[in-house]
């Protein structure tokens, strides 16, 4: 891993995240290679991260084992197109982890003989505790795959899945989940403040209990039913609130919601992929 040159096309902040990663897991920063149109930008990395920068896509390519394409989904196509011919000669592993881009899209602007694997990773990433789903074409060697995860494991966890289609779910669950989190963590907080509490010990609270809840899910063996019910003492001021949540059909509305981000994800496939 340490010996491979890793390539980044776009320098975004998910770029940045990966790229931090990597140099905090051992990666060394000479072998890492951003390109972006942005000179600001590419200074700011080159000046505190100690990378390689241009503003020449195809460098990246002629001099990168494994290149991630952390672009935009609408830009992706244009930029493919402007690398294909490199990538033909070059065949390094590609990393997408632009939302919405399927390996048939990929494969058809990039050549069909292509090593891709797509990503879908998810913002806490940002902080270095993400969740990525990823899947390989058949194009991927073993040691491509190891290279590809161990990338995406310098952010946080990793997932494979072996039929792409469940990317959609993937990006309903994860993608977009710190939304659904935030949601609730912003409507404990409001309830908070109506019951007194000033903001910054209604954010307090509500953002340490959110800590600790995951903790405890993901240090523990049982499932998120189990442990609740473990808390949830008969009578007490915890089953009073889950009667009010179960009552509104707290869990239908998650699942209604979860499949409109599933809907959407097929729907924005098929938008962005067009050839």
């Amino acid at each position: 891993m340490k010996t491979k040159i890793i390539g980044f096309i776009g320098g975004g902040n998910m770029a940045t995240s990966l790229i931090s990663g990597l140099i905090s897991s051992g990666h060394p920063s000479a072998k890492i290679w951003v390109a972006d149109i942005d000179s600001d930008k590419l200074q700011l990395l080159r000046e505190s991260m100690a990378i390689n920068t241009t503003q020449d896509n195809t460098e990246i390519i002629s001099v990168a084992d494994v290149v991630v394409l952390a672009v935009k989904p609408q830009m992706l196509k244009t930029i493919a197109k402007t690398i294909a011919e490199r990538v033909s000669q070059k065949q390094p592993l590609l990393v997408s982890i632009a939302a919405g881009i399927n390996q048939d899209s990929l494969s058809h602007w990039l050549g069909e003989d292509c090593a891709i694997v797509r990503c879908m990773p998810n913002t806490p990433a940002l902080v270095q505790s993400g969740a990525t789903g990823l899947h390989a074409n058949n194009n991927v060697s073993t040691a491509q795959r190891d290279l590809a995860e161990n990338i995406l494991r310098a952010v946080g966890i990793t997932l494979w899945v072996d039929d792409e289609n469940l990317m959609d779910t993937v990006t309903a669950v994860s993608g977009s989940g710190p939304a659904y989190f935030l949601l609730l963590m912003e409507a404990m907080e409001q309830s908070a403040m109506d019951l007194g509490l000033d903001m910054h010990a209604a954010q307090l609270l509500v953002q340490q209990t959110a800590l600790g809840a995951a903790k405890i899910a993901l240090e523990s063996s049982e499932s998120a039913q189990q442990l609740r019910h473990r808390v949830t003492s008969p009578g007490g001021t915890t089953e009073q609130a889950i009667a009010i949540f179960q009552a509104g059909n707290f869990q239908q509305l998650v699942g209604s919601a979860i499949k409109a981000a599933y809907d959407r994800s097929i729907e924005m496939s098929l938008q962005l992929g067009e050839h």
